[in-house]
């Protein structure tokens, strides 16, 4: 039986609304890449935690992981097209970030930064950070030879000048058979960030090597 504080209420109720991600809305975009299974996680994580899930899937993260998985996990469609007219007669681009408290792109690949930080928008994730006035966050992932390029480096670099928030990545076992940095920071860890943002904290930045 559930502990009740003097107010009648519960105590995992207390502790839920004390939760910074408890009743936010949170997009959740997901681009291609071997780590997009570890974007469920996080859904999962957040929807546990009382938050809105709305993912975003790119047509390569389809590759990888279906939209049926998200659409489970949160309880809601997945939103996978800029021009959806049916269900967002405004676009989902606008209709998606107007509820949105934070929009992040995990895993975020090193073709979704190079956009990102060009400011190109030819699909619905990356259109989403261009029209979001949320803060954005984004948790690479990839091989490492990619994340020591100077070009993703550089991505990187503009898309902190930008504002946009960086997790990770981490170094360790990656899915081209070597250690290296290029891993996914873990859900968990993910999940703390954002509640630290939301309750009004840094928005993050990759650790020095």
């Amino acid at each position: 039986m559930s502990a009740e504080d003097p107010a009648g209420g519960t105590a995992s109720q207390d502790a839920a609304s004390l939760d910074p991600l408890a009743g936010r809305e949170i997009i959740l975009g997901v681009s291609g890449g071997v780590a997009a299974y570890k974007a469920a996680a996080v859904a999962s994580l957040l929807v546990k935690r009382s938050a809105g899930v709305t993912a975003v899937l790119t047509k390569a993260a389809r590759r990888f992981v279906g939209e049926p998985t998200f659409a489970a996990l949160t309880s809601r469609p997945v939103a996978t097209r800029v021009f959806e007219p049916e269900r967002y007669p405004l676009g989902a681009h606008i209709e998606l970030v107007t509820k949105a408290d934070l929009l992040l792109v995990a895993p975020a690949s090193a073709d979704l930064l190079a956009k990102a930080a060009c400011g190109l928008a030819d699909d619905l994730v990356s259109t989403l950070m261009l029209s979001a006035e949320c803060p954005v966050i984004v948790a690479p992932a990839m091989n490492a030879a990619m994340w020591e390029k100077p070009a993703v480096q550089r991505n990187v670099h503009q898309l902190l000048e930008d504002g946009v928030g960086v997790i990770g990545p981490e170094r360790g076992w990656l899915a081209c058979r070597r250690n290296g940095a290029g891993r996914m920071a873990e859900p968990e860890a993910i999940a703390e960030v954002l509640a630290g943002v939301l309750a009004g904290g840094p928005l993050p930045q990759p650790a020095a090597d």
